[in-house]
């Protein structure tokens, strides 16, 4: 193979084949390809773009470029769900519990926040003692067991994957919607999955800023997925303002444990519910039960155990993260709230320590905000809008100005 007549076959917008797809990403993860000829072709994709069978080709080809799951003959339909991201978003920690609750199997591969948008892994490590370094046998024993893990990518998973993002990033490439597409479709497909659910978000606080841009990405995610053989469903979220009532990490896990013990917020029971009854054998309202009567909740327990955490810490959560500094955002009149930039305080939550500027910083569980006022909302003067959790009160005044919420 030719490597240059490939790239340059695709920067005049001709149609790849996969064999050919396959090769290329086949030589770049042994390093026959260099970086140079690779963001070359990653340049290409983005001013040519892909058609779907070339989407779901350099897909399955990422894929393959490392371990795959293996289940045994026989086994439960294997079911995930992928959120392109969102400030507060929680769901995992519900969804994957309550769909084991199914009789179903949830392998559950997570990953860390990045820039606004907070990680699975980073608000279960939060828990004292969770261990999210699982290898396949581990997983395998615990899906076995219990019907679900929820554990971090390994090094041998979707390798390829991991080196293009890297150069994608430093060669402004990474807004290519094929190659966005390949590289959240490869992770969820080498879980070997059945059933596949999207949660696309659109808004100030997504990636996706426009709902058509969510659509034209929820469509490329759901064509790739079929087109590797997993029934794939989506469903388009605002992210304008954010999900449920609290952002940062143990913030997060006391809300998502709320929810699983049936008292959690309107928003996040209901995007919880929607997104597990695409992939559940269970209606929607037996899933809802299982919300409210504990099944979940007992569910989540044995998560945590399993995988080394200590479930007596849920019972006073408060006292292992606990911020220094807690302050409410007060309403500067009575009114209505008008609107709240999600976007902004998923950038204000970064600024107290809960996420990550780069790869590899080091993040605060304990900060973020909390009790978060919905829009539409009426409130008085000097309520709480939210209450900031912060590791210093120079931190907290940070916090408060970077914050945009109108009050009508």
């Amino acid at each position: 193979m030719h490597i240059p007549s490939l790239i340059e076959k695709k920067r005049d917008g001709g149609r790849l084949e996969d064999a050919e797809i396959a090769q290329l990403i086949a030589a770049y993860s042994s390093g026959e390809v260099p970086d140079y000829q690779m963001s070359a072709f990653a340049m290409a994709v983005f001013f040519s773009g892909m058609s779907d069978g070339e989407t779901s080709a350099l897909t399955a080809a990422m894929r393959d470029s490392g371990r795959v799951f293996r289940w045994p003959e026989g086994s439960p339909p294997k079911v995930d769900k992928h959120s392109t991201g969102g400030i507060g978003d929680k769901v995992s920690l519900i969804l994957a519990p309550l769909l084991a609750c199914d009789s179903l199997w949830v392998p559950m591969v997570s990953g860390r926040g990045l820039g606004i948008t907070g990680g699975t892994l980073d608000k279960l490590e939060s828990i004292p003692g969770f261990d999210i370094h699982l290898d396949e046998p581990a997983c395998l024993r615990q899906i076995e067991k219990i019907g679900v893990f929820m554990a971090g990518q390994t090094e041998d998973f979707c390798p390829a994957d991991k080196r293009l993002y890297a150069l994608r990033d430093v060669t402004a490439t990474v807004p290519s919607r094929p190659l966005i597409i390949a590289s959240i479709m490869s992770k969820k497909l080498a879980e070997s999955l059945d059933r596949l659910v999207l949660d696309v978000k659109f808004g100030s606080g997504a990636f996706m800023k426009t709902r058509s841009d969510a659509e034209l990405l929820a469509a490329g995610l759901a064509s790739a997925g079929w087109g590797n053989g997993v029934r794939t469903s989506f469903l388009l979220s605002p992210m304008d303002e954010p999900l449920g009532r609290a952002v940062g990490n143990a913030l997060e896990v006391r809300e998502a444990v709320e929810t699983l013990q049936g008292h959690g917020p309107d928003d996040l029971v209901a995007i919880t519910l929607d997104l597990a009854a695409a992939v559940s054998d269970s209606p929607r309202d037996v899933l809802a039960r299982r919300l409210r009567d504990g099944t979940a909740w007992e569910k989540f327990l044995a998560l945590v155990e399993a995988q080394g955490g200590d479930p007596q810490a849920f019972e006073d959560w408060d006292q292992f993260h606990p911020a220094p500094v807690v302050r409410p955002f007060a309403a500067p009149h009575d009114g209505t709230i008008a609107s709240m930039d999600a976007g902004r305080i998923g950038a204000a939550a970064v600024q107290l320590g809960a996420g990550r500027h780069k790869s590899g910083d080091a993040i605060n569980p304990a900060v973020g905000f909390s009790q978060i006022r919905k829009t539409g909302e009426r409130i008085s003067k000097g309520e709480p809008l939210l209450r900031i959790h912060a590791a210093s009160e120079a931190d907290a005044d940070a916090a408060a100005r970077a914050l945009d919420i109108k009050v009508g």
